[in-house]
Formats: C-alpha cells, structure tokens, sequence
C-alpha cells in the first residue's frame, strides 16, 4: 500500500495543538458515526437534565397535593426516561468504539507506511524503540482521547453551560454561587497546563527509550551472555525506567494536587447551596421541589467537574502524541517515486560523474564518493574492490536507491533510475548485504520475500545456487519458523538465505555486498561455481575482498578513497596496480620494488606474477585452506 502524502504543517509551525488539529482527515472515513455519536450524547445530556425537572415537578406537584394518578403518571415518565438515558449510553459507546479503533487502525497503517518509505538517514538517526514507542503508545493515547477524553470532554462542558444557565433561572443568588466556584478550577488548569505538558512529553520520548533499551538487549543478548555484562545491561534498564518512573511520580503529584482541587470545590459549594437553599425555602423565596432539583442538577455538574482535570491531562498528552506522530509524518523523503517502469529491462548500467555525502555532513567535510564513473553491458559482471571505508557500500546502496545520488546520475538501459518507480527500480535490482535480515516468519516466506509468486523449482534452485541445502534439514524444512534477525541460524546459513532470496528473485541487475564473506572456502567455492551461471544471464556487482570472488567477474574496479581509479581484467590490475596486488594478497604495502617492472624483471613471465599472488592470497587467508588455489590458476592461465 502506497502511503497517503504527509501531513505537511500549516504556515505558523506545528505547535502541538496544530498537530493534533492536522488529523481529522481521519476521522471523514467515519463521518456517519461521529455524527450520530454527537447526537446520542446530547440526547445522554438532555435526558439527564430533564429527569431532575421531572422530579421537581413531582414534588411540587403530585406529591405537595397528594395526586396519586398525577404520582403515578409523572413517575412512570421519570422512569422511562432513566431507561431511555441508558439505551443512549449504549448506542454511543457502540458507534464511538468502531469509529476510534478505525482511526487508530487507519493512521497506524499509513504511519507504517510512512516509515517504510522514508529514506536510509532516517531510519540510521532513529532508535527503534522511539519509532515503536509512536506506533503503538501514541497512538493508542490519540484514540483513547477520541473514544473517551474528546466525547467527556465536549459533554462536560456542554452540561456545565447548559445546567449552570438553569441553575441561574431556578435560583439565581445559588446559580452564581455554582458559577462562582469554577473560578479557581480554571486558574488552577492555566497554571498547570505547561508544566504538564512538559512532563507528558518527557514521559513519552523516555517510554520510547525504554523500549530501545529493551529491543537492543533483545537483539544484543548473545553478546551480553558472552561477554558477562547482565548487570550492566540491568543496570542500563533500570537508569531508564527509574527516570520513566519519576516522571510518571511527578506527573501523579501534579494532578493529585489538581484533583484534590477538583474535589473540594464542589463539596464546599454543596454544603454553601444546601445551607443558603434551606433558608430560602423557609423565606418562601423557592420550592422544595426547585431546591431538590436545584441540588440535584448541582451534583450532576459534580463529574463533569471533578473530570475537568483528568480530561484536560488526556488532552495534553494527546497533543504531545500527535505532535510526536506528526513529527515522522513531516520527515522529508529525499528519495521521491518516479513515474516510468521499465517493461523488458537489458540491464545495461551506468555510472555517469556520480557523487555522494550523506545529507547531514558540512561542506567542509569529504565526499563519501565523487566522480565515479561506471559502465556495465547487460550481462556483464563487476568486482568492487577496495580498501574498508572506501564506499564499496554506499556505491551498491546507490544502485536500488537505498540512497540517492548527491551529483551525476545512474541509468538503467539509459534511463534515470531516479525518474523510475521504485517498485519497477526494485524489481529490476536485488541486493544481497554482508549483514543479511531475516524475519521472524517461515524460511520460505523468507526466500519469496521479494518474488511471493516464485514456484517450488524456482524455490530449490536459488537454494541450490546459494548452497543452502541445510533448510530442508530444519524441523519443518522450509516451514521452519527461525528467530527474529535469524539468530537461531549461523551466520553463514543467514547469508546464504539472503543470497537465495536476491537469486530468487531473478532481477536484471543483482548486487553482491561481500555476501560470502561469512562462508568457509569449500562452501563459498560451491556457492561461487553456482553463482557463473546465474551471473551469466544478469549484469551483476560483486562486492571482494578475495581473488576467488574476484574471478566471478568479467572485469574490476578499484575504489579508493571514493573514487574509481582503475578498470580492467583481474589480471591486468594484478600486473599493473600495486596497491589492487596489496588488497588481495595482504602482502606488503606497495613500493617501489613492489612495481609491476620489478616483478616482471624478476620472473619474465605476466601469468607467473598472477600465479603468486592468488599462491599469496590462498596462504594468508582467513581459513587457511588452499584447496580452491589450482582451479583458480587454471582459470587464469585460460
């Protein structure tokens, strides 16, 4: 699903009253519902006001002359409409409930739809347990003021003017008493309001830290097991919910002074009312019966009143929480959807000047890449060689527009991919990254994550490319359900799931991030003996640290400092670069007597200078084991 455009804030700012006032496009899907949800609660109200009118007429009528038809009619009247009152209670819980849990559904979707679509930087400045924290707590705060703090909060203050203006026409000397007496019940909320706010909003951002605590010794507990740091990570914990608990303690005593307020008020104004309504009965000035519904409307005014706080807290902490929703809804994208698809893609790819600094660095700071250029026909295959840090990484994130370009362009088939849709982008690009992600769902909702359709042959085959036979050994072989990120898997299994996944997916251009890096040599030279023929048929970027990789490709760039400073055959940059010789054979660093010249003098012979240095790169590998060294040779010397 495509995310509705961001709610963009109104000329002035987002102040958190504004932000809250930029949702109710929501609530349009669900008109008929807050409609007839607004009506039944005034019906609630107006019964409510009017029973107590019927139980003065009662007194003053029936009862003062002893009609007992009159006491039975007007009885029955008060009764039905007691009943009447709560049939509408239950019609309005019954709309309101559907209407604010689509809301809240509707707004979680397009939120998580938001944060799927905003860029790499994004997701790279954030913590997870803050972006948790608002797609689930903040918004169930905004629909919990919707269904309940909104609907009091219009009702109250709706009974309040209506009864307070009857109170006045009954008796008015007692009605201004009652009016009297919400004076310091809102100076009391216009001093509070700021301080409350601050800690709601401190009690959110911290709610969210607690939960990136929990979600990275989650994810992290190996670590924290192997290396005996429980206390340290408790001792972590517990500094975030003990702040989380004192804010949440100095919110408690900021409302329970308010409330405390709220509830001596009208306690003092009942026993003013009944004293001064006890003389004015025995002067004549007013009837019983207008006295016991004038105390009678008086304490209905008690919970609307004493809820003033509790309502209001809800509407600070909605604020807050709409201010915190809108906040990733105004993210800027950077990386916009282009509007043409590409129907039969080549693959052919290209470079042209391409530059790049992340989006936060100064101008004074050096570019992550700068005049790359790069031409690969379809079908051809590339290795990216380099240094660490020299921007392998971000060149291959650039090439699916995990990051865009800062200068220059990328085409595809002479297109730039910035002008394409990034599904037809995607579809067209797989990557497969050195730090593979599973999720925690089946192996096989794993593999078709990026082709669902995929049939069982298509399946086994990308599992038999990317040698990773071992899942059909689980306990329910592709059914299996693994662990979240996959720990319950090696780390080789994790990336030979993602490389089947990439292969699975039969893209025209396929990027290799060092995928094999985690793979012992006899497993990464199946794999690799696998990938030539998948390569054969797509244009393909293979990430490299080891000749044997290297030798999937038709030809090889050397990155360094974020530049291409030599393309050629693996051969040739052998012979010719000392710097290529020095990155894959960890021998010395280059010198003058490390020239190509001096080798050649030496040996005579350009085939025996490759011969030793894949010899050098086979001994000084990481697994010590040389046994793929010959066929390697051999497919030089052809």
């Amino acid at each position: 699903m495509r995310p509705q455009p961001p709610l963009r804030p109104p000329s002035g700012g987002s102040h958190r009253a504004v932000s809250l006032m930029r949702l109710p496009r929501y609530l349009k899907p669900y008109a008929a519902r807050w409609v007839t949800m607004l009506v039944f609660s005034v019906l609630v109200v107006a019964t409510s006001i009017v029973i107590p009118l019927v139980t003065r007429a009662v007194i003053d009528g029936p009862i003062a002359h002893r009609d007992e038809r009159g006491l039975l009619l007007l009885g029955s009247v008060a009764l039905l409409l007691g009943v009447v009152e709560a049939l509408f209670w239950f019609i309005r819980r019954w709309v309101v409930a559907r209407a604010t849990l689509g809301v809240e559904a509707d707004l979680r979707k397009d939120l998580y739809a938001q944060m799927q679509v905003l860029p790499m930087r994004f997701h790279g400045q954030w913590q997870s347990g803050q972006l948790l924290s608002r797609i689930m707590n903040d918004l169930s705060v905004i629909r919990r003021f919707l269904g309940f703090g909104l609907v009091f909060l219009i009702l109250n203050m709706l009974q309040v003017v209506i009864v307070t203006g009857l109170l006045l026409a009954m008796y008015w000397p007692l009605g201004l008493v009652v009016l009297l007496s919400v004076v310091p019940i809102v100076l009391t909320v216009m001093r509070n309001e700021q301080e409350y706010t601050r800690l709601s909003r401190l009690a959110q951002d911290q709610t969210g830290d607690v939960a990136s605590v929990v979600e990275e010794s989650a994810l992290g507990v190996r670590v924290i097991k192997a290396f005996g740091r429980e206390e340290y990570a408790y001792d972590k914990f517990d500094d975030r919910a003990t702040d989380l608990l004192d804010t949440q303690l100095a919110k408690v005593r900021l409302t329970s002074r308010f409330w405390t307020l709220l509830e001596v008020i009208p306690n003092v104004t009942l026993i003013v009312v009944l004293g001064f309504g006890a003389v004015a009965v025995g002067q004549g000035s007013v009837t019983i019966g207008t006295l016991v519904a004038f105390i009678t409307m008086m304490l209905s005014l008690v919970w609307p009143i004493s809820s003033l706080g509790f309502l209001l807290s809800m509407t600070q902490e909605s604020m807050t929480a709409a201010d915190r929703i809108v906040q990733v809804f105004d993210e800027p994208r950077l990386v916009d959807d282009g509007d043409t698809e590409l129907v039969r893609p080549r693959g052919h790819l290209r470079l042209e000047d391409v530059g790049f600094r992340f989006p936060d660095t100064t101008e004074d700071e050096p570019w992550t890449l700068r005049h790359v250029d790069l031409e690969l026909q379809p079908g051809e295959t590339l290795a990216l060689v380099g240094a660490t840090g020299s921007g392998k990484s971000v060149l291959t994130s650039l090439v699916p527009r995990l990051y865009d370009v800062s200068e220059g362009r990328i085409t595809i088939d002479g297109v730039d991919i910035r002008d394409l849709t990034l599904p037809s982008l995607r579809s067209i690009v797989a990557t497969a990254f050195e730090e593979p992600t599973l999720f925690s769902m089946s192996v096989l909702e794993n593999l078709t994550l990026g082709r669902p359709d995929a049939t069982r042959a298509e399946i086994d085959r990308a599992i038999e490319v990317a040698q990773a036979q071992f899942a059909h050994d689980l306990p329910y072989g592709l059914d299996t359900r693994i662990g979240e990120q996959g720990m319950s898997l090696s780390g080789g299994q994790r990336q030979r799931l993602s490389l089947a996944r990439a292969v699975l997916a039969e893209p025209r251009i396929l990027v290799l991030d060092d995928t094999l890096s985690a793979l012992d040599v006899h497993t990464e030279a199946l794999v690799e003996e696998a990938l030539r023929n998948v390569l054969h048929d797509v244009t393909g970027i293979v990430v490299a640290h080891r000749a044997s990789t290297v030798l999937l490709a038709d030809k090889v760039a050397l990155i360094e400092h974020g530049t291409i400073t030599h393309v050629g055959t693996h051969a040739e940059l052998l012979a010719t670069v000392p710097t290529y010789r020095y990155l894959l054979a960890a021998d010395a660093p280059p010198s003058e007597s490390a020239s190509p010249a001096g080798w050649h003098e030496q040996d005579g012979d350009e085939h025996r200078v490759v011969h030793d240095a894949v010899r050098d790169t086979c001994r000084e590998d990481e697994h010590d084991a040389c046994s793929g060294a010959d066929a390697d040779l051999e497919e030089l010397n052809r």
